[in-house]
């Protein structure tokens, strides 16, 4: 990148978000999304989901290889570095002095945080998937593609390998 404050600004931003991410990276995705595409069009739209896509297909921690891509992206090999670091530095640390604190905690407000952080997690790893969705659906078949699966995945227990091969073959035909 020609602007030479490009590798601070998506570091500092990954470690806020990934300082916060409850349920995970994917629960803050959207504001990645945002500020990489769009605050500061370092990638397009297209590059992002590529991006998903294939850290989503590889084994491991897909997150912080999804954040590595956009760091490399960004500013080559250091951003890539500084990138990862960012995502999963801040919530080891946070999750270090938590758990010393949280067995010290009366069970009560285990249970209480617990419960209470459930309904926020899910409605930040659903956004994150709405916005991934609407990222890569670039026409009508890719859409209703979508819409189908969501649903058939949340009135059946079909397992998600199943979609993957149907979008996969789909795909394949060039249907998608």
């Amino acid at each position: 990148m020609s602007d030479p404050a490009a590798p601070i600004a998506l570091t500092t931003h990954l470690v806020l978000l990934s300082s916060i991410s409850f349920g995970g990276f994917p629960s803050v995705l959207p504001d990645v999304r945002n500020f990489v595409v769009f605050v500061h069009p370092w990638m397009t739209d297209r590059e992002f989901a590529n991006f998903f896509a294939l850290a989503q297909a590889i084994p491991g921690p897909n997150m912080i290889l999804m954040m590595s891509l956009v760091g490399w992206k960004v500013w080559g090999i250091p951003g890539a570095i500084a990138s990862a670091v960012a995502t999963f530095g801040p919530p080891c640390a946070i999750y270090f002095v938590a758990h010393r604190i949280w067995n010290r905690l009366l069970v009560s407000w285990q249970r209480t945080v617990r419960v209470r952080l459930v309904p926020v997690t899910a409605g930040l790893v659903i956004a994150g998937g709405i916005v991934m969705a609407s990222a890569a659906d670039t026409g009508s078949n890719a859409v209703i593609a979508t819409t189908a699966v969501a649903l058939l995945m949340l009135i059946t227990r079909l397992t998600p390998i199943v979609m993957l091969a149907a979008g996969g073959v789909l795909g394949g035909l060039g249907l998608l």
